[in-house]
């Protein structure tokens, strides 16, 4: 997959632009607050239907306008394709290929990449909430009907904890409501967990390839899912186990007035030379597992959807020693790399464009 153009108007800081990628190394290099991040954030948008920073799309609109349009043209193994996305007053528009679309969902997958940023560093040493995140982005661009489950079962999960609270403060329910969510939450949640072990089992070992090629064949890491499931199992077990956990702790669940048992709170384990990686990873050892964790990442996709996802680095080089970046930047080749960088030496040598941003413009540098 690659990002051949981008067309940005009105988007954080830029006025508007039209940038040309290669389908190399691309490096977008200046000073803080010149625009760099926010183009890495307007192509990410295409992947995940919204931005890596900041919660609503109304704070992405440049100072004084109405609103922004982005428009991505990208190559994938059918041809191409793209996408486009806007945002006046409170009408959003997408459009795939020229048609509209309605959902994000309909836009998800289409367009996949790997996001590395700084805020990623904390995925070993950070809670399970930000490790839940990182399999669910990845997921969803691995399997066309991830996110349509895991937005059924939050809305689930929702209604199931309302009825519990309600029960907790001493309100009637009948019983039979609960049950009912409980069978909806146990049909969503089988279908997650399954999708999370097939994830999780191949990220596990692209990242120990890619960590031991890093560390020269010093340090071991292995990941896995920590769930209420502890078996290998077929979705329609995962789906009784569930459905077993939720009604014979009922009575826990109503004193503790949410719910207990879930993908909501599953974790991902790391460990590194068979310690946990959260207590014993030096910082040089957890920068290195977040590398391996990113890489292993687009490697996953690509087994699954057959074609490498785009690789987006912001401002990551900079944190990572000399020999990581080499190792990023020469094994590169069959993929496609936008970097963002306060300084050109960083990937010196290795580039294939390298872009000027200064306050907002784009200025492609032969």
């Amino acid at each position: 997959m690659r990002v051949k153009k981008i067309r940005v108007k009105n988007f954080r800081n830029i006025e508007e632009c039209d940038i040309d990628f290669s389908d190399g190394v691309n490096l977008l290099y200046g000073n803080n607050a010149q625009g760099k991040t926010n183009i890495v954030e307007a192509i990410y948008i295409f992947s995940r239907g919204k931005s890596f920073r900041g919660r609503d799309d109304s704070e992405l609109i440049r100072f004084g306008e109405e609103g922004f349009n982005l428009f991505i043209e990208f190559e994938s193994n059918i041809g191409k394709e793209n996408l486009e996305y806007s945002l006046y007053g409170k009408e959003r528009k997408r459009k795939k290929n020229g048609y509209n679309i309605k959902k994000v969902s309909e836009m998800i997958g289409s367009f996949k990449s790997v996001l590395f940023y700084p805020d990623d560093l904390g995925l070993v040493k950070d809670g399970p909430d930000k490790r839940r995140e990182f399999v669910n982005i990845a997921s969803s661009q691995c399997y066309s009907s991830y996110l349509k489950n895991y937005s059924d079962f939050k809305k689930a999960l929702e209604n199931r904890n309302c009825l519990l609270k309600m029960i907790n403060k001493g309100f009637y329910v009948d019983i039979k409501e609960i049950e009912s969510w409980s069978e909806s939450l146990a049909e969503y949640a089988s279908f997650i967990y399954i999708s999370r072990i097939e994830f999780i089992k191949k990220l596990g070992f692209y990242a120990n390839k890619f960590m031991n090629e890093i560390s020269g064949g010093k340090e071991i890491i292995k990941i896995y899912l920590d769930s209420d499931i502890d078996e290998d199992c077929e979705r329609e077990k995962a789906k009784e186990i569930y459905k077993d956990k939720l009604k014979s702790n009922l009575d826990k669940e109503i004193a503790a007035g949410v719910t207990l048992y879930g993908p909501h709170r599953d974790d991902i384990k790391i460990l590194i030379n068979e310690k946990e990686a959260r207590i014993f990873a030096s910082q040089g050892q957890q920068r290195s597992i977040v590398l391996s964790m990113k890489l292993a990442e687009g490697e996953v996709i690509k087994e699954i959807s057959g074609e490498y996802p785009v690789y987006l680095f912001d401002d990551v080089l900079s944190e990572l020693d000399d020999e990581r970046r080499k190792y990023i930047l020469s094994g590169v080749k069959d993929k496609q790399l936008i970097i963002t960088s306060c300084s050109r030496d960083e990937s010196e040598g290795f580039t294939d464009r390298e872009i000027d941003v200064r306050q907002g413009k784009f200025e492609i540098r032969e």
